[in-house]
């Protein structure tokens, strides 16, 4: 087994940094784009916002079948393939001249994009011993973060300078010296032992999962948050690139750095855990996402800069609370049920943008942050609940 220290160590989880940092890197690249690409193609917010929608939607539903598929064929052969697979369809999306194919294409991207996510932990799982798995998660997560921020300020320096077509070039070379490191990087698989492939498995896990009240509660949490959070960004980009902000692409993709605030937030989860319920450090982030949709409204770009950098720090407490929530709490299969948890995830993003949208066109950004707060309030009933579910077996078994 791989251990904390030494060189194996280090390659192998610099080769997972690496390629969680070109993973969600070409996820984002498209958002600070997304004035540019409803121009370039004559189309509304909505249909470019499909861009990016339609990426997390293929992603997220994949992350089910990548799984059980890597413990019947092997992890690094499949993570291989699937980073060489987005870089194909980000190199093709640089040539797209029409607007369906760029969906067509992103659609594909998606696919191939929840390789790593699904694979990952459970490669790390395999060849580290338990103390590397800790250390090594942390700093993998870190890469999703930091591919986040590089991707959109890919997307908006170089699709300012020479257009959205550059943009893709330029993530597709990026890609190509990630995947070469990746796969020069990772040791070989070691400890893997191949299972049989049943879809019976994965439906039978879907079901159990989604019948555990808590679970399901916190699937719910996560997703409705990122169903708003993810799309406010989509759509604060047409409210800066407009008068009376009137920033460039590259400008607003700096405002991706407010991302580093969520850095904080899930940190500072972890260290909350130990004095307060989780259920509550979710109900407290809700209320941060709340707070911080409210301060944009101020109206000056200071006030919505502020407001960003509260959402993220809120959505983030809550996100990762969530997220750990359900591995503590799944009784059995629990690759599966962080599986599914980052299912509705990712649907959720794809699906917001649909929801805020009528809220954009009747009454612009103000009317959005209406839309957002009607939700985050329905989350925060959500918290609550889950507060009063995880508290009833304590209660009885102390009654007993």
């Amino acid at each position: 087994m791989i251990e904390a220290k030494g060189w194996v160590f280090w390659r192998g989880t610099l080769a997972l940094i690496i390629g969680s940092f070109m993973v969600f890197a070409n996820v984002y690249v498209t958002q600070p784009l997304l004035p540019m690409i409803a121009g370039h193609f004559a189309i509304t917010e909505l249909q470019a916002a499909s861009s990016f929608t339609i990426t997390t939607f293929t992603l997220g539903i994949s992350l089910l079948f990548y799984g059980p598929l890597s413990d019947a064929l092997g992890r690094k052969g499949i993570m291989l393939f699937t980073l060489f697979g987005v870089t194909l369809t980000t190199c093709a999306l640089a040539f797209v001249e029409s607007y369906p194919w760029l969906l067509v294409l992103r659609g594909v991207q998606g696919f191939f994009l929840a390789g790593l996510p699904a694979i990952a932990v459970a490669y790390m799982g395999d060849e580290y011993t338990p103390h590397a798995l800790a250390v090594a998660v942390g700093l993998y997560i870190s890469g999703n973060t930091l591919g986040g921020i590089g991707g959109r300020l890919i997307g908006g320096f170089v699709g300012e300078w020479q257009g959205p077509s550059a943009a893709f070039m330029v993530m597709a070379l990026v890609s190509l010296v990630c995947v070469s490191l990746f796969a020069y990087l990772l040791p070989k698989s070691q400890r893997f032992q191949p299972r049989p492939f049943k879809v019976s498995s994965i439906l039978q896990n879907v079901r159990l999962h989604l019948s555990n009240r808590v679970l399901l509660l916190c699937y719910l949490i996560g997703g409705f948050n990122f169903f708003i959070f993810i799309n406010q960004y989509s759509y604060i980009t047409f409210v800066l690139e407009a008068a009376p902000y009137s920033l460039s692409a590259k400008y607003v993709s700096l405002l991706f750095l407010t991302y580093l605030s969520g850095t904080v937030g899930s940190a500072f989860s972890g260290k909350l855990a130990g004095i307060i319920p989780q259920p509550r450090i979710m109900t407290l982030g809700t209320c941060v996402l709340i707070i911080g949709s409210l301060v944009t409204l101020q109206g000056s770009l200071s006030t919505i800069i502020m407001g960003l950098f509260l959402n993220c720090f809120g959505f983030f407490l809550c996100h990762s609370t969530a997220s750990s929530y359900v591995s503590k709490n799944a009784h059995q299969a629990k690759a599966s049920a962080s599986s599914l948890y980052l299912v509705f995830y990712y649907v959720g993003a794809s699906c917001g943008g649909f929801y805020l949208d009528p809220f954009w066109q009747y009454g612009g950004w103000s009317w959005v942050v209406a839309g957002s707060i009607l939700v985050f309030s329905c989350v925060l009933t959500l918290t609550l609940v889950l507060s009063s579910v995880s508290r009833k077996p304590v209660e009885a078994f102390s009654a007993s």
